[in-house]
């Protein structure tokens, strides 16, 4: 019998543990860079890392951080969420992503919201279908040089 539990990770430690799980959707990092970014904003915008325990395995991660915008009013962006490739449809996101629900309306925010990548739709029908989440808007993106 699986015994789930959710934690927030706050050590450089314990973010390194994360890496082999959070590398599978942010694919761009690698282990120093993922690790620089997460303690730059843990730092400086209050981002907040949380893992999905299976026993003592990481399966699935989610980080968050609280933003304020005249859009949103007082909200939790999410910036990461990912489960484990071959744990997927066990229902790890929903619990992670409803963790973050109650954390939100334990700390007054009024709105989660997140955005989600067009090739990924069976991510999209998760979030609409399962979680009840709207789209509301395209996000734009551009490199500057």
């Amino acid at each position: 019998m699986s015994t789930l539990a959710i934690q927030e990770l706050q050590t450089q430690n314990e973010f390194l543990k994360a890496f082999p799980i959070m590398s599978q959707l942010r694919t761009h990092l690698n282990e120093n860079s993922y690790l620089e970014l997460v303690l730059e904003a843990q730092e400086k915008e209050e981002y907040k890392l949380f893992a999905l325990f299976d026993g003592n395995d990481i399966v699935a991660v989610i980080g968050f951080q609280p933003m304020i915008t005249l859009y949103y009013g007082r909200f939790i962006w999410v910036c990461d969420l990912v489960t484990e490739a071959n744990k997927r449809s066990n229902g790890y996101g929903e619990k992670l992503l409803s963790y973050v629900h109650e954390w939100a309306k334990e700390n007054n925010y009024e709105n989660v919201a997140l955005s989600s990548g067009l090739q990924r739709t069976d991510a999209h029908r998760f979030y609409e279908d399962k979680m009840d989440y709207n789209k509301v808007s395209y996000v734009f993106k551009t490199a500057l040089k």
